[in-house]
C-alpha cells in the first residue's frame, strides 16, 4: 500500500500541469488507484480470483455428478451424420438434472448445425468437451434462422466449459465468400462459432475454438466470466475472425490464453467494464484492441481494462484503441503493463479516425496531419479517450512510427501516461506521432514522446512523410 501511495502521489505531481481543475486530479487519482487495486492481490503474493478457480472434475469418483453422454442420445460422431438433435436432447436432460455433466467424448467429430442451448438450468452444469464439435462447411446450406451464430449458450448461471476438445467452425468457405477476400463478393455477415450470452458465473478452461466462420468466441451481455488456458486459432488471412470478442459485459478475466487469428486477438467494445487480461499470447492477428467504437454516431463506453503480461508476435497492431469519427461516450481507465512485442507493425496506437469500410470515410474534423492542410472548423463529436497508462512496454516495431496518438481535434486524448517504454526497429529509427494528444512520460521512453506535452495540435518528433489521416483496417 505504501508503494501505491508513493506512486500515485508522484503521478498526481506529474499530471498537475495537464489539469485545469482540482476535480480532474482527484478523478485521475481515484481511477488509477482503482486500476492498481485490481492487481493488488497478486502484488502482495495473495491468491485472487484468477488463481482460486477450481473447476469440477467430471471423472472424480467422489464428485457425485450425473454424467450425460451425447452418444446416449444418438450422437454418431463420424463428422458426417447430423448430431444436432442428439446434442439438443442431451442438453435438455443436462439442464434439468442436478449436478449434471454433459459429455462430448474424445476421439470423435460431431457435426452440429446452428443451435441455441438455453437456460436457466436447474443447477450448475459442467460441459465436458473432449472430442471435436464441427460446423457444416457450406454457407449455402446454413440455417437462415441463425445467420449470425453457430453455438449459443444463453441465460445460464454457473456453467463450466472444460476439457481438451475442439469447437471447429469450418470457416474456409465463409472466408472465401467475404468481400475482404474478394472485392467482387457482397459484404455480408457470417456466424460466430461460440457465443456466451446473457449469462453469469461462467468458467471456460482448456478448450480450443478454431476456424470461426467470422468471430471465433463472443462474450456478450454477461457478468463474471473467466476464460483460462483457452486456445483460439484461425489463419492469418481469414477475414473478421476476432479471437475473443467482449461486448456489453462486466467482470471478465482472460488468462493464459493463446490466440492467433486474421483479426483482433481480443476486441472489447461498448458497455464493457472491469476486463482483465493476463498472460496473453497474440499472433498472428491485429493485436489487442478496444473498439471499434462510435460507428454511425453511436454512444459507446468502455472502462477499467487491464492488460497485465502479454506477448505479441508478428501482429499488425499491438495495443490499440480505435474509434470512428462522429461517435460519443468514452474510453477511460485503461492500463497496459508488462507487454513484450516482436515484429509488430503498430506497437502502440490510438486511432480516432478509424475506418473499416469498402469506401473511404470522409473526414469530419479539422486537422493538421503530417503535411496535409486544414479543412475547416471542427464539426463532429468523438469518443473521449482519457486516463490510458502504458507501463513496461518493450520490443520491436516493423514501422517507423512505433507510437501513434491520432486523436480528435474536437475531443482530444488526455492523461496518457507512459512509463518505461523501449520500442526499437532493426533497420532504422522509431518515432512518436501525436495529434491532439496530451499526457506525460517518465522513466526511459523510446521513442521520445515529447509531442504529448507539446502545445501543438499536431506534432511529430522526426521529419514526417506525407500521409492522410483517414486509416483503413490494418
Amino acid at each position: 500500500m505504501n508503494k501505491l501511495l508513493m506512486f500515485l502521489s508522484f503521478l498526481v505531481l506529474l499530471l498537475a500541469p495537464l489539469s485545469s481543475t482540482g476535480q480532474d486530479l482527484s478523478d485521475t487519482f481515484e481511477i488509477f488507484a482503482k486500476l492498481h487495486d485490481m492487481d493488488a492481490g497478486n502484488e502482495e503474493g495473495e491468491d485472487d480470483s484468477l488463481e482460486a478457480i477450481d473447476l469440477p472434475s467430471w471423472h472424480s469418483h467422489h464428485s457425485n455428478k450425473n454424467l450425460i453422454n451425447v452418444e446416449g442420445f444418438g450422437a454418431v460422431g463420424d463428422g458426417v451424420a447430423d448430431d444436432t438433435q442428439a446434442f439438443t436432447d442431451a442438453w435438455k436432460q443436462a439442464c434439468s438434472t442436478p449436478k449434471s455433466v454433459l459429455l462430448v467424448p474424445e476421439g470423435r467429430r460431431y457435426l452440429v448445425n446452428a443451435t441455441r442451448f438455453r437456460g436457466p438450468c436447474l443447477d450448475k452444469v459442467v460441459i465436458q468437451i473432449e472430442g471435436t464439435i464441427v460446423a457444416p462447411d457450406d454457407p449455402n446450406s446454413w440455417d437462415p434462422k441463425n445467420p449470425r451464430t453457430w453455438l449459443v449458450f444463453n441465460n445460464l448461471t454457473k456453467v463450466y466449459f472444460q476439457g481438451k476438445g475442439v469447437i471447429d467452425g469450418s470457416g474456409t468457405k465463409w472466408w472465401a465468400a467475404s468481400c475482404k477476400k474478394n472485392k467482387s463478393n457482397p459484404c455480408k455477415s457470417a456466424p460466430t462459432a461460440l457465443t456466451i450470452d446473457s449469462s453469469s458465473a461462467v468458467r471456460v478452461k482448456g478448450i480450443t475454438v478454431q476456424n470461426g466462420q467470422q468471430m471465433n468466441f463472443v462474450i456478450g451481455r454477461s457478468d463474471s466470466v473467466r476464460v483460462i488456458d483457452v486456445k483460439v486459432s484461425a489463419p492469418e488471412d481469414s477475414p473478421n475472425t476476432d479471437g475473443i470478442h467482449i461486448t456489453e459485459s462486466t467482470n471478465v478475466v482472460l488468462q493464459n490464453c493463446k490466440i492467433g487469428t486474421g483479426d483482433d486477438c481480443i476486441s472489447i467494445v461498448n458497455a464493457s467494464s472491469n476486463i482483465k487480461m493476463k498472460n496473453i499470447f497474440c499472433g498472428p492477428g491485429h493485436g489487442i484492441s478496444i473498439g471499434s467504437l462510435g460507428k454511425e454516431n453511436t454512444t459507446c463506453i468502455v472502462e477499467s481494462v487491464v492488460v497485465d503480461k502479454a506477448f505479441l508476435r508478428g501482429t499488425t497492431n499491438g495495443l490499440r484503441i480505435k474509434t470512428w469519427q462522429g461517435g460519443s461516450g468514452y474510453v477511460r481507465a485503461v492500463r497496459y503493463q508488462d507487454v513484450r512485442m516482436e515484429d509488430v507493425t503498430n506497437p502502440i496506437i490510438i486511432d480516432q479516425f478509424y475506418c473499416d469500410s469498402p469506401k473511404s470515410c470522409q473526414n469530419q474534423v479539422r486537422y493538421h496531419h503530417y503535411n496535409c492542410q486544414s479543412i475547416g472548423p471542427s464539426k463532429t463529436s468523438a469518443v473521449n479517450i482519457t486516463q490510458i497508462m502504458y507501463r513496461n512496454i518493450a520490443g520491436t516495431s516493423r514501422s517507423q512510427k512505433a507510437m501513434k496518438f491520432a486523436c480528435s481535434d474536437t475531443i482530444p486524448c488526455t492523461h496518457i501516461i507512459l512509463n518505461n517504454i523501449n520500442l526499437q526497429r532493426s533497420d532504422g529509427t522509431v518515432e512518436t506521432y501525436c495529434n491532439s494528444a496530451a499526457g506525460i512520460g517518465y522513466g526511459y521512453i523510446n521513442p521520445s514522446a515529447e509531442c504529448l506535452s507539446s502545445s501543438d495540435k499536431d506534432a511529430i518528433i522526426v521529419q514526417p512523410n506525407t500521409q492522410h489521416i483517414v486509416h483503413t483496417e490494418l
